[in-house]
C-alpha cells in the first residue's frame, strides 16, 4: 500500500480536512458536553508550546496538512517531510485564509489577523490537536491495532468479521478501505495522519461503532500517527525485510514496532497478542510491560492458542485449534500455513477481548476472504490463477512454498518492484522466484519516478537461472505471456499489486487492476480456444 511521506500530496484529498467535517453525535451521544465552536485554545496545551504570536481566542472551522486545502478559519500545520516540506506553502495557506500557522520554526508576519504557533514536534501536536478537535473519538471505542510486514489485511478483516458477530458495526481502517460503520471509502494510506485517523473515530461513533480495528504501518508508528490513542489489543505478526529505505536497518525496523507495545506511542495496550513462531516476536516478549496481558499465538507448543493437524489442499485449509479452556477443528477456505497464523491471530484477539472462542470458530468457515490476497481468478480449466499483493522476499517464500506444495504443474509467477522504496529487495524478490518458481516474468509494478530499466538492474543481481525469467515491462504483456504458457495443472500467480487499482508512473497515475486485467486476458484466450 502507498505509504506516502509527503505532507502537500493530493492522494490525502479524500478524506482531508476540508472534506471531513465535524460529525454529530447521532445515534452514540456522546457522555461529554463540548462547545459549539472550537478555539485555538480549546485545541492546544500551553506544554505543547515553543512561542506564540497572535490571538488563542481564535474560532476554528477545521484542522489542515495541505495547504490547498485550506479556507477561512483553518489551521495550517506546516509538516516537515521527506519529499515536500509544509513549510514552503505557508505563505499560500495565509493567503487561503488560515488563522493559524503550525510549525517549527518562528516567524514574524505582518498579517497581525494570523496566530502563528512554533512547536518542536509539528506531528506529534497534531495528533494531540485533532483529538481534542474532534472531542476524543477515541475513548468511546475499544481499538485494535494490527502491525507486522505480512498478513496485516487479512487479520484485520478476520478480526473483523469475528467482532461482527451478532450484526454489531464494527469499524475499520487498512490498506483496501476505510468502514466508517454508515460507508466504506478506498483506503489511500495504510495507516492515515492522525488528523485522518480522529475524523473517520468520530463518524464510526455517529455511526453506532464501538470497536473499531486498524492496521498500524511502522510508518504510522514513527511519525506519530497513532500517538497518544488507547489501544484495547495490539498485535505482533512477524518482522521481515522492508521499508529499510526509510528505517535504515532491521534493528531500528524492530524498535519502531516495538514502540506500539510498551507504550511509547501512548498508554500500554491492554492485551498484546504475538506470534511466538517469529523470531523477533519472541524478542518483543521480553519487552512488553507487565501491565499488559499477552496472549501468545503460533504453532508451537508455548503458544496459547496454537494450531495442530494442518491439512492443506488449494481449496481449503483444515486444523485443530487449541486454547486454554477448549479446542476445535477448523475449515477454512484460506489456503497455506500463513493463513493458519493469520486466523489465530485473529482468535487470540478474540479470547483477550473475552468472547468465547467455542462461538468464534464456528464462523471461520464463513469468512469469504480478502480481495487481492491470494484471490482466485477463475475461467481457465484446469489452470489455478491467483492474485496476490505478496511484495516481499518473506511474502513471496510464503507464497510459492504454499503454491509448490498443492501444484501438480509448473509454478508460473508475474512479480515486479516498486520504484522509490527499498532498493535492497529487489534482489532477493528475484532470487526467492528464482528457487520457487518453474518460471517467472519480472515486470512493472508501480516505478513512480524511478526508471524501470533501473529497477530491472537490481531485480537482475538475484537472478541465478537466467533461462527462467524473462524481463518486460509492460505489465498486462507480462500477465498475458504467463497465461498464454500456462498448461493442466499449472499455477499462475500474480504478485505484489493485488488488490490495487493503479499504476504509478512519475507524477501519472493510470488504472490497472490485476484481477480484471486477468480475467479480460483469460476471457479472450477463451474466445480464441472456441474458434
Amino acid at each position: 500500500m502507498i505509504d506516502y511521506l509527503n505532507t502537500n500530496s493530493s492522494i490525502a484529498a479524500p478524506l482531508n480536512c476540508g472534506i471531513l467535517e465535524r460529525p454529530r453525535k447521532t445515534i452514540r451521544q456522546s457522555k461529554k458536553k463540548h462547545p459549539m465552536a472550537k478555539t485555538l485554545a480549546n485545541i492546544f496545551s500551553e506544554t505543547e508550546l515553543i512561542s506564540c504570536k497572535g490571538d488563542l481566542n481564535k474560532k476554528i472551522n477545521n484542522l489542515v496538512i495541505d495547504s490547498r486545502r485550506v479556507t477561512p478559519g483553518s489551521v495550517y500545520f506546516a509538516l516537515p517531510g521527506l519529499r515536500s516540506d509544509g513549510r514552503l506553502f505557508i505563505n499560500e495557506a495565509i493567503d487561503r485564509g488560515a488563522v493559524a500557522i503550525i510549525s517549527t520554526e518562528s516567524r514574524q508576519f505582518a498579517l497581525a489577523k494570523v496566530t502563528f504557533i512554533q512547536v518542536e514536534h509539528p506531528r506529534k501536536v497534531l495528533a494531540e490537536a485533532s483529538r481534542r478537535f474532534y472531542d476524543e473519538p477515541d475513548s468511546d471505542l475499544d481499538l485494535i491495532g494490527v502491525t507486522g510486514t505480512n498478513g496485516k489485511t487479512t487479520v484485520s478483516y478476520l478480526i473483523k468479521h469475528f467482532l461482527s458477530i451478532g450484526g454489531e458495526s464494527v469499524g475499520m481502517l487498512g490498506t483496501i478501505q476505510y468502514d466508517l460503520g454508515s460507508r466504506t471509502v478506498p483506503s489511500f494510506r495504510t495507516t492515515p495522519e492522525s488528523l485522518d485517523i480522529y475524523g473517520m473515530f468520530a463518524q464510526m461513533t455517529s455511526a453506532g461503532c464501538r470497536r473499531a480495528v486498524m492496521e498500524v504501518s511502522s510508518h504510522g508508528i514513527d511519525q506519530f500517527r497513532v500517538h497518544e490513542m488507547a489501544f484495547a489489543a495490539a498485535v505482533f505478526l512477524n518482522l521481515t525485510q522492508d521499508h529499510l529505505d526509510y528505517h535504515r536497518s532491521m534493528e531500528n525496523y524492530f524498535e519502531t514496532k516495538a514502540r506500539f507495545f510498551t507504550g511509547k506511542t501512548g498508554a500500554v495496550p491492554k492485551v498484546s497478542v504475538v506470534n511466538v513462531d517469529d523470531e523477533y516476536g519472541r524478542c518483543l516478549l521480553e519487552i512488553i510491560p507487565r501491565k499488559s496481558r499477552v496472549i501468545k499465538f503460533g504453532l508451537s507448543a508455548e503458544a496459547d492458542i496454537r494450531a495442530e493437524e494442518i491439512e492443506l489442499g488449494f481449496s481449503e485449509t483444515v486444523f485443530r485449534v487449541i486454547w486454554p479452556e477448549g479446542e476445535s477443528t477448523i475449515r477454512t477456505s484460506l489456503v497455506g500455513r500463513y493463513n493458519v497464523s493469520n486466523i489465530l491471530a485473529a482468535l487470540s484477539v478474540c479470547y483477550g477481548m473475552g468472547m468465547d472462542l467455542r462461538d468464534v470458530v464456528e464462523s471461520v468457515g464463513q469468512f469469504e476472504g480478502v480481495p487481492g490476497r491470494m484471490e482466485k481468478i477463475e475461467g481457465l480449466v484446469g489452470i489455478n490463477v491467483l492474485v496476490d499483493y505478496a511484495h516481499t522476499d518473506d511474502a513471496l517464500r510464503n507464497a510459492l512454498e504454499m503454491l509448490r506444495s498443492i501444484t501438480p504443474g509448473r509454478l508460473l509467477v508475474v512479480f515486479g518492484c516498486g520504484g522509490d522504496r527499498d532498493k535492497t529487495k529487489r534482489s532477493a524478490m528475484t532470487a526467492v522466484v528464482q528457487a520457487k518458481a518453474d518460471f517467472a516474468w519480472a515486470t512493472a509494478d508501480n516505478p513512480r519516478k524511478e526508471s524501470q530499466l533501473q529497477i530491472f538492474e537490481d531485480m537482475r543481481k538475484g537472478v541465478c537461472k537466467p533461462k527462467c525469467i524473462e524481463f518486460v515491462e509492460d505489465r498486462r504483456h507480462s500477465i498475458s505471456l504467463a497465461l498464454d504458457e500456462a498448461r493442466e495443472g499449472d499455477s499462475v500467480l500474480i504478485a505484489g499489486k493485488g488488490h490495487e487499482s493503479f499504476q504509478e508512473f512519475g507524477d501519472t497515475v493510470i488504472p490497472f487492476d490485476d484481477r480484471q486485467v486477468a480475467r479480460e486476458l483469460i476471457e479472450v484466450k477463451n474466445l480464441k480456444s472456441d474458434v
